[in-house]
């Protein structure tokens, strides 16, 4: 059945790839494969690298990915290092692990400096989740250099009651305890949350969520569960970096951010407070009707998202 759905006169195919789409593998300077997709343009207004966030794969946004390149952008994906078409990194095929953030940012500035040079501007990055924490840490580091980010539900802070700081000493410990790759969780995307409540940390569209388990049926390697011990220590070590005083306070790209108060996989409070220490940044906050990923959520969710996201495009496009 065809999971088409209509959003500014553009109509996706939410289950299909785009017959004018590319799907390809870009090598690392390391020799490590990484899968990308890449939607053309003829008549361009500019160009945006988008990244999904940890488990994603660039198949979930097609719908995203399509309409960009319906109001005019060259659209490219990719998937990270370790995580669905890109290979594996834990200590079996489903837990995502990373040795360092510090691995992903060198992927993402040596992507970034062939394609920036291969495409035409502006050039702007978009991220979701762990994608959006990574794009934003790589423009604080200098690693890129983005004329626009659009950062969907970033990752600045875990949800929950522990501290991240606390979260991170947590992390360490276990860590002495075993092998760091072995899984934090059970298979869910939230510690201690069972399989079948993971839709409702996502999306309050079911149709939208049945998307991604249709697509792990159909390509296999797409399955990820839960993240490693590494990865939560890592992860946390990173976002208590990226949040050190005067780091954000130096990031004068123009940023949008989108946010859910009530999201609970990352933290509203740690998005809202690194919003006002950005110095060129618009935050558009969501009540109830959000969840985590917004660009896959209900119809008028997503309108409201990215129609905020196409009128910052439009500005950074002039």
């Amino acid at each position: 059945m065809s999971q088409a759905k209509a959003f500014a006169g553009v109509s996706a195919d939410r289950r299909a790839i785009p017959a004018d789409a590319q799907e390809s593998l870009w090598i690392a300077p390391d020799g490590h494969r990484v899968r990308r997709i890449d939607l053309p343009q003829d008549e361009t207004r500019g160009s945006i690298l988008f990244l999904g966030g940890r488990g994603d794969f660039y198949e979930k946004y097609l719908e995203a990915l399509v309409h960009w390149q319906s109001r005019g952008w060259r659209v490219t994906a990719a998937d990270w290092r370790g995580q669905a078409g890109s290979g594996r990194l834990g200590i079996d095929a489903v837990t995502g692990h990373i040795e360092d953030f510090a691995v992903w940012v060198a992927d993402l500035a040596a992507l970034w400096a062939q394609w920036s040079a291969e495409t035409p501007g502006p050039h702007v990055l978009a991220g979701h989740s762990m994608g959006a924490h990574l794009a934003l840490r790589a423009t604080a580091e200098r690693a890129v250099q983005p004329d626009g980010l659009v950062l969907v539900a970033p990752m600045l802070g875990l949800a929950g009651r522990l501290p991240t700081g606390v979260t991170h000493a947590l992390a360490r410990v276990m860590l002495s305890l075993g092998d760091a790759r072995r899984p934090a969780w059970k298979w869910s995307e939230k510690p201690g949350e069972p399989p079948a409540s993971r839709e409702h940390l996502l999306t309050h569209d079911p149709a939208r969520y049945a998307d991604e388990l249709w697509w792990r049926q159909q390509r296999p390697d797409l399955v990820m569960g839960p993240g490693s011990w590494g990865w939560v220590e890592r992860a946390s070590a990173s976002m208590r970096s990226l949040l050190r005083p005067g780091v954000l306070e130096a990031v004068a790209v123009p940023t949008l951010m989108l946010a859910a108060r009530e999201d609970k996989l990352v933290a509203y409070r740690a998005i809202a407070d690194a919003a006002v220490r950005l110095p060129n940044v618009e935050l558009v906050t969501f009540g109830p009707e959000a969840r985590h990923e917004i660009l896959r959520e209900s119809d008028a969710v997503r309108t409201q998202a990215m129609t905020s996201i196409d009128a910052f495009l439009d500005r950074i496009s002039g």
